[in-house]
């Protein structure tokens, strides 16, 4: 379901993703694109239980500008330029980006470190869970998370998540501005329950806050 500000032609959008069976509501707001408007969900069912998930109060309470800044100062160096490529619009994940692409600057962004696990897959690929990790979610996730070279047992521990480089810091940036810090900064971040992702049984009724 997407949503414009203004018309159906705006620039400025964004967009959750739903199923609806005859019992049950799986969805979820997704970053693993691009972040172009603050949105939450929330889920409520006929027991009178609720699930919230999306982005925290701050991104919906601070100015267009100040997010893309905050943005900015958060990230390392490589990362600042996805706040510009679309800008005003959106903040695109990395490997949208031509810079971490064949060919750009930041294209080997995380070559040695794969590497050093048995990885060889462009650092795009790394970002976006393509060519042969996208029949291994665990490795993909570990690679985003820079959990790739600790003991197995360790590397789905949210506590271990982004502690260095090479990193998903455009992904990190979302899941420190998410209800419950949970958030879908790239294709596996459901690994290890990650993600901005519910499912509930017999649903009754759901809002959806969008900012601006």
């Amino acid at each position: 379901m997407y949503f414009y500000l203004g018309s159906p032609n705006s620039q400025y959008y964004d967009f959750i993703e739903f199923t609806i069976g005859a019992n049950v509501f799986n969805g979820n707001t997704t970053r693993v694109d691009a972040w172009g408007l603050p949105l939450a969900i929330r889920l409520h069912s006929h027991d009178g239980s609720e699930i919230q998930l999306g982005d925290s109060q701050d991104l919906f309470s601070q100015s267009r500008d100040a997010t893309f800044q905050q943005f900015q100062n958060a990230v390392p160096q490589q990362f600042k330029v996805l706040a510009q490529t679309q800008a005003p619009y959106r903040i695109i994940a990395p490997g949208s980006d031509p810079s971490f692409r064949a060919g750009g600057v930041n294209a080997n962004y995380f070559t040695a470190y794969a590497n050093s696990v048995g990885v060889n897959e462009p650092t795009s690929n790394i970002f976006g869970c393509a060519g042969s990790l996208g029949g291994n979610p665990d490795m993909c996730a570990a690679l985003n998370r820079h959990t790739a070279t600790l003991p197995t047992a360790q590397q789905q521990d949210p506590t271990k998540f982004y502690s260095g480089d090479p990193a998903n810091w455009y992904a990190k940036f979302w899941h420190d501005h998410a209800i419950n810090h949970l958030a879908y900064g790239f294709p596996y971040d459901d690994v290890a329950g990650q993600a901005a992702y519910a499912s509930q049984q017999n649903p009754q009724w759901m809002e959806v806050a969008v900012g601006w």
